[in-house]
């Protein structure tokens, strides 16, 4: 079952009052084709054994365990291969390197399923890798041991792609749905198998596919989203240290929460007492409600979607917080930002967990302008001895550059500022040493100067 039309997106979409640096004009590059330009494989015997053959020298990255292939490593492509099928990569020489699933539409033209030549890409393969993802979060989330509707966390990222040798597959579980989302052509290839497999091993309520995400469509795959197996219930929830949270699978942002900001969330509420709180891009109220339950004094919620602010006033009313402490405002973040500066307000915390502004590094330049935009501002309503709670999710924003950025921030708004904690995504999200690009999130918590 499958379903293409989707509604209005919330927030981190780029929507009124989220802003979407990727759309605003790049230069085309003149001359030859961009694919030419950029490398594009070439088309080998059509007749041998299909495999990959990579340029002289041009095995360092996947030595080095490196999952994936880029069209501009490759000399050529032998056999008729299909998006999906999973070939050899081989060096010049013709040696094995990997197995890996090939796409003949993407930049990346291969992403390696396993460095063993003996392993046989199949079933039993998914089932065996898919199975130790599993028993990693069982060990790496103690407070989901039971896995039961008692647990004081009931949703984790169960398999998180490269990091989990599953190249292009994201599977998140909110209590007895699972949540599926599929990136590369490979993963597309196993979809149903995938399936199967999880069905079996979490007997899920449902399994729900969203596979709508921006890569899809850079890796030549259509966008879809729909019931795979079972039905999906008429109201998902998930609790997170103790806190009840709606979850909307089928139209809610990525998977329909944000789990990587677990422990950031929790650490937010330890440090909340007493304050004045401002939560920008607040979504489904995460940020805002562990900052109630922490005994804030007020919470000031801003976001550009209406129906995120729906769900999050829900939010609040299902966990019995106090509602005289809270505030919900529908408004773009940047103009509000200034419209709270000239009104003279300020704050004791403030938490800014915008949309991914760069996708990829080709991005960066404009998308730090909206990152110090916005953390300016931040500072400029930072009381005294205030904190301010700093996120990208931008993978085209390395973790030094964006402190570079928050410290440009800091020096134009006239503040002295200290790193106190240095933020990552949560455990259920792991980072392969190999693939520094799995470490999207960084954040920073920041206290300005008394």
């Amino acid at each position: 079952m499958t379903d293409t039309k989707r509604a209005p997106s919330t927030p981190h979409r780029a929507s009124r009052g989220n802003r979407d640096f990727r759309k605003r004009t790049r230069v085309q590059p003149s001359g030859p084709s961009v694919a030419a330009s950029h490398g594009q494989p070439v088309k080998g015997d059509a007749k041998a054994l299909p495999a990959i053959l990579l340029r002289e020298g041009r095995e360092k990255s996947l030595l080095r365990r490196h999952p994936w292939v880029f069209s501009g490593a490759v000399e050529r492509i032998d056999g008729a291969p299909d998006s999906g099928d999973t070939l050899a990569v081989r060096d010049a020489g013709g040696r094995f390197i990997a197995w890996a699933a090939y796409n003949a539409s993407s930049q990346i033209t291969a992403r390696v399923w396993s460095w063993r030549e003996e392993e046989a890409i199949d079933a039993g393969f998914f089932r065996q890798r898919i199975s130790a993802a599993l028993e990693a979060r069982r060990a790496l989330l103690p407070s989901h041991a039971s896995w039961g509707e008692t647990a004081q966390d009931t949703g984790a990222r169960l398999i998180h792609a490269e990091s989990d040798g599953l190249p292009g597959l994201i599977v998140d579980r909110y209590g007895e749905v699972l949540v599926m989302q599929i990136g590369s052509a490979g993963a597309e290839r196993w979809r149903d198998t995938i399936a199967d497999i999880l069905q079996q091993l979490c007997d899920p309520a449902c399994i729900y596919e969203r596979s709508d995400s921006d890569s899809r469509t850079l890796e030549g795959l259509e966008l879809r989203c729909g019931v795979l197996r079972g039905g999906l219930p008429e109201t998902v929830e998930v609790v997170e240290h103790g806190l009840r949270f709606g979850v909307d699978v089928a139209e809610g942002q990525k998977t329909g929460f944000y789990l990587d900001q677990r422990d950031n969330r929790a650490l937010t509420g330890t440090l909340a007492s007493g304050k004045d709180v401002l939560n920008c891009f607040c979504y489904t109220g995460g940020f805002s409600l562990y900052a109630l339950r922490g005994g804030a004094k007020s919470v000031l919620s801003l976001d550009a979607s209406a129906d995120a602010l729906r769900i999050a006033a829900q939010n609040l009313a299902r966990n019995g917080l106090d509602a005289s402490r809270a505030e919900w405002q529908e408004a773009d973040v940047f103009v509000a930002l200034r419209k709270l500066r000239d009104q003279g307000r300020s704050f004791d915390m403030i938490i800014l967990d915008p949309p991914k502004f760069a996708p990829t590094a080709a991005f960066a330049e404009k998308a730090a302008r909206g990152y110090k935009d916005i953390n300016l501002l931040g500072f400029k309503l930072l009381r005294p001895g205030g904190l301010l709670f700093t996120y990208s999710c931008s993978g085209g924003i390395s973790e030094e550059l964006f402190q570079k950025i928050i410290a440009g921030a800091a020096l134009d708004a006239g503040v002295d500022a200290q790193i106190v904690h240095h933020l990552h995504a949560s455990a259920d999200h792991p980072v392969l040493l190999s693939f520094p690009e799995g470490a999207y999130l960084k954040g920073l918590v920041l206290r300005v100067a008394g």
